[in-house]
């Protein structure tokens, strides 16, 4: 972070202050704290960040900034709302530099779109961009903290549960550039329909300089019709040859997809070391976010060929004559059904889906869960494996639509033992739920019976 002095501070929060040192850092954990930092203390509905405030102080915070006037002393800013001011002095801070922000939301694909777009932008900028999902009005915020003169631009992934975060993330991070990656189900149990999730994902204009440029997916019905408040437009899209970002000539490997970007009468071929529809799609904005900020065509191709996927998101591996799709940091249906498209035009002998429950969805629960198994189906699903309460509905579904093999679990061991009896040679499996499903439990269990990495 570039020092700022603490009235400084306190005049973007709207906070008065009796002493004035310079502030190297910004800190909502007294686990990360720094001395010279400006402790924040939030405050959540489990836990109350006032109860540290004398710890900060020990352990050398110059300032600290509360609510709660009983917890403050004379070295404490004092405002309304401190999840409030984190955000307004993320925005303050933010439009200290000269960056370039390219800003991010979407039902689905929103984080491999950030990693994607920060690839492409840093084979001709030094990029800053969200660790990991940390994309909320806590994670969004330190992000932007960490900026200093040396930063030429940052990718920032805006997440949100309800109408109005995306517009105060939007305001904290001045979008230059905005992506929208699609509008799907997720979040639906509290905006109650696509239309709401619609209206809350345009947010992110509300924080663009007027002029700033919107990525659209043009194969989204929703988006396609999106009312975008006088910014110009850009789509990319596969099925729409006349978007301004077109991918065609696509062909698909085990683990590589290969495809020809069109863009004002430019052809760009792209090796992309990620298989599935959706990872095209994903590639598209990050491209065309690149070439909007200043990169070459051929730089991004280059940072596309280069790409790693992060985390647990569709990680492939080799082995045995077994092809493994490690796809379980999240899931939703829209996510769900583009994995089982992935699996299905993979060349395999039989193509095994080992599923677990999709979180969050409320009243639409058990609908989409019932519609996964019809999907399974449709996508050729050899072998069918669940695991969890809601995906017994999958199994039954896909029983009764053809799926040879359908077997349920509520044990994790037991599916492990039973997958690895099932695997053979030729076999390519996909492991895909919600994150909290903790399906990387039995990717680790048949890795270590099958002595996978050794």
């Amino acid at each position: 972070m570039k020092p700022i002095a603490l009235a400084e501070i306190a005049r973007a929060v709207g906070a008065r202050n009796a002493i004035n040192p310079m502030i190297t850092g910004i800190c909502t954990d007294t686990r990360k704290l720094s001395p010279g930092c400006l402790f924040i203390a939030i405050k959540g509905p489990n836990f109350d960040g006032h109860t540290f405030v004398k710890t900060a102080l020990k352990q050398g915070a110059a300032a600290v900034l509360c609510q709660d006037e009983t917890a403050c002393g004379e070295q404490a800013l004092l405002v309304p709302d401190t999840r409030a001011a984190l955000l307004k002095l993320a925005a303050y801070y933010r439009r200290l530099f000269g960056v370039k922000v390219v800003g991010i939301t979407g039902s689905v694909g929103k984080t491999t779109t950030k990693e994607m777009t920060a690839a492409v932008l840093a084979s001709t900028f030094k990029v800053l961009k969200n660790a990991g999902n940390l994309n909320n009005e806590i994670g969004l915020p330190m992000t932007v903290f960490e900026l200093d003169d040396s930063y030429e631009a940052a990718v920032l992934e805006m997440g949100m549960s309800g109408l109005g975060e995306i517009s105060r993330l939007s305001n904290a991070s001045a979008p230059d550039i905005g992506v929208i990656t699609n509008v799907g189900v997720s979040h639906i149990e509290k905006l109650g329909s696509k239309a709401n999730i619609l209206k809350a994902k345009m947010e992110i204009l509300d924080g663009m300089p007027q002029g700033a440029p919107l990525l659209l997916n043009a194969d989204d019905s929703l988006l396609r019709k999106a009312e975008t408040g006088g910014h110009p437009v850009f789509y990319y899209g596969i099925e729409n040859a006349a978007c301004d970002f077109n991918a065609c000539n696509i062909e698909q490997s085990t683990s590589n997809t290969h495809f020809t970007i069109l863009s004002k009468g430019v052809e760009q071929r792209i090796d992309l070391p990620a298989i599935g529809r959706h990872n095209i799609y994903n590639a598209l904005a990050a491209f065309a976010a690149g070439i909007l900020a200043g990169v070459s065509p051929k730089d991004a191709a280059t940072a596309l060929a280069d790409y790693a996927p992060a985390g647990m998101r569709q990680r492939i591996k080799h082995f045995g004559g077994i092809t493994f799709i490690e796809d379980c940091y999240n899931a939703s249906p829209d996510s769900m059904h583009a994995a089982l498209v992935v699996l299905a035009d993979l060349q395999a002998e039989r193509r095994i889906a080992v599923l677990g429950d999709m979180l969050e969805l409320g009243d639409y629960a058990e609908q989409t869960h019932v519609e996964i198994g019809a999907r399974a189906a449709e996508n050729d699903v050899d072998v069918l494996l669940t695991f969890g309460e809601l995906t017994k509905l999958t199994a039954q579904k896909a029983k009764e639509s053809g799926v040879g093999t359908v077997l349920a679990f509520d044990n994790k061991n037991r599916l492990a033992a039973a997958l690895c009896d099932i695997l053979s040679p030729g076999d390519a499996v996909l492991f895909k739920a919600s994150r909290g499903m903790g399906l990387e439990d039995i990717i680790e269990m048949v890795y270590r019976e099958l002595k996978v990495d050794e």
